[in-house]
């Protein structure tokens, strides 16, 4: 029997590449035995032709696989019949070697056990292959090295990524479907994706959606961090309207890991943090910074504080966390920190433009949403009302290109010359861009000595070309 040529031996290491021959000849003597069932287990396990490693095999499982697509039958005969048509049938071996595959298979009871072995030792040979194109990048290119990493990464995480699932049984989907009809129901919210915790917010977006790229921009000292935190503490704690903990990944390359958890615990607690820093915590604020702490520690929150993290790092870490903890929601705080050493040299420009594209990729590629904070340039500042526009993003507009939503912050009492100037807890935050949904502005209420962003009763605008916030359903 011929083997396939490009797996002769493993890097030259005097090896073969893992295979069961005995397996293989198992499953192709089992679909011709009961070829309707077999070759269905064989498509849902995700078994192909290239998962067989003699090459005769891999004809003969194509030729099977071919012929039950097209509603033939599928036996000894037929196969042999097809075989010698294609002038292929020496190249297998021959009616004989088909007449083997038959003698060697007396039953087709334990073709699941063969079609899982065969499918382990596929998968083996294929991270043998992505170790092999790592080692070869590593020797002949001249790539940066933490770009060979994220390459080599990304190669296996792609091998996990592929790996099929069963059939989910019809009663579990129905169960399913029926748990978020009745979610609906109780909390009259129909989002999709994962709640921020701001109604009127949610019900533009309609939830984070998942491989959507978000970014939260505006000026210097508006909350967006605050912002940010807030989500992240709702999406990760359990509340009464949505009881899910989700697991969040939080990377700040601006703030210390300390100084984040003291803003989370004093917004969680509403204790000023003027007041810890300055050591004026009575009684009432001890206790309340305890119960903040105690309800946070239980919350899936992971944080890496890393300085001047550069993008592809940031790639691989995610990956890690995804795979360890099965984060569902991603926060980078904030972009302009974050670098890309391949780019630098063609300007900042560019090199945001790759940064941007890079975090776009990560969320399709983790199939998660990313809320990635941004900086606005000066413009606002200039305009009237300094109300920021989504040309305002700061040193590329590919920022707005790769992000499917784009939300833009503001707090009117932080301008002389605004209407609204008097309204110390009003904040806007306009949904400037949104891919698949409606956009529009959201008014919040920004408590200033808590750093906390809440709900404000006024509840939302117009969304541009739709209906107003009265037309939903409370």
């Amino acid at each position: 029997m011929q083997k396939a040529v490009s797996r002769e031996v493993v890097a030259g290491a005097g090896r073969l590449p893992p295979y069961d021959e005995r397996a293989e000849r198992g499953v192709l003597g089992s679909i011709l035995l009961d070829a309707s069932r077999v070759i269905d287990l064989c498509i849902e396990r995700g078994l192909n032709a290239e998962a067989f490693y003699l090459r005769g095999h891999q004809i003969v499982f194509e030729t099977c696989l071919s012929m039950h697509n097209d509603n033939r039958p599928v036996d000894i005969v037929t196969v042999g019949n097809r075989l010698r048509e294609s002038g292929r049938l020496d190249e297998v071996g021959g009616d004989t070697y088909l007449e083997e595959l038959l003698e060697a298979t007396p039953t087709t009871a334990h073709a699941e056990y063969y079609i899982d072995l065969v499918y382990q030792h596929y998968l083996r040979r294929r991270i043998i292959d992505k170790s092999r194109e790592a080692i070869e990048l590593c020797y002949s290119s001249d790539e940066d090295a933490r770009q060979l990493l994220s390459k080599a990464e990304a190669g296996i995480f792609e091998i996990s990524s592929s790996q099929r699932t069963g059939i989910t049984p019809w009663a579990e989907l129905i169960k399913i479907a029926m748990e978020e009809v009745e979610r609906i129901y109780t909390t009259k919210k129909g989002v999709t994706g994962i709640p921020s915790g701001f109604l009127d917010l949610d019900r533009i977006l309609q939830g984070f959606k998942k491989g959507e790229m978000m970014v939260l921009a505006a000026r210097p000292s508006m909350g967006k961090t605050a912002l940010a935190l807030n989500i992240v503490e709702h999406v990760a704690t359990s509340h009464k309207e949505d009881p899910e903990e989700r697991p969040v990944a939080v990377f700040s390359l601006e703030m210390s890991a300390d100084q984040l958890v003291r803003r989370m615990l004093c917004s969680q607690a509403k204790v000023p943090s003027h007041k810890l820093t300055g050591g004026y915590i009575g009684e009432i604020n001890h206790a309340h910074l305890a119960h903040a702490a105690d309800r946070l520690m239980k919350a899936p929150i992971f944080l890496d504080d890393t300085p001047g993290l550069e993008v592809l790092e940031l790639r691989s870490r995610a990956r890690r966390l995804y795979r360890r903890f099965g984060v569902q929601l991603i926060v980078v705080d904030y972009l302009q920190l974050l670098s890309y050493p391949q780019y630098a040299r063609e300007g900042r420009q560019r090199e945001t433009a790759a940064i941007s594209g890079a975090l776009k990729a990560m969320a399709k590629e983790l199939k998660v949403p990313v809320l990635v904070i941004s900086q606005l340039s000066r413009a606002p500042e200039r305009r009237e009302k300094a109300k920021p526009r989504l040309s305002d993003l700061r040193d590329s507009g590919t920022i707005e290109q790769d992000a499917d939503v784009v939300c833009l912050l503001q707090r009117p009492s932080k301008y002389e010359d605004h209407e609204d100037r008097e309204d110390k807890l009003l904040a806007v935050l306009e949904v400037a861009k949104n891919r698949n949904g409606p956009t529009g502005e959201v008014k919040l209420n920004f408590v200033e000595e808590y750093t906390r962003f809440e709900n404000r009763l006024e509840g939302v605008d117009r969304f541009a070309g739709e209906a107003g916030a009265e037309d939903f359903e409370p």
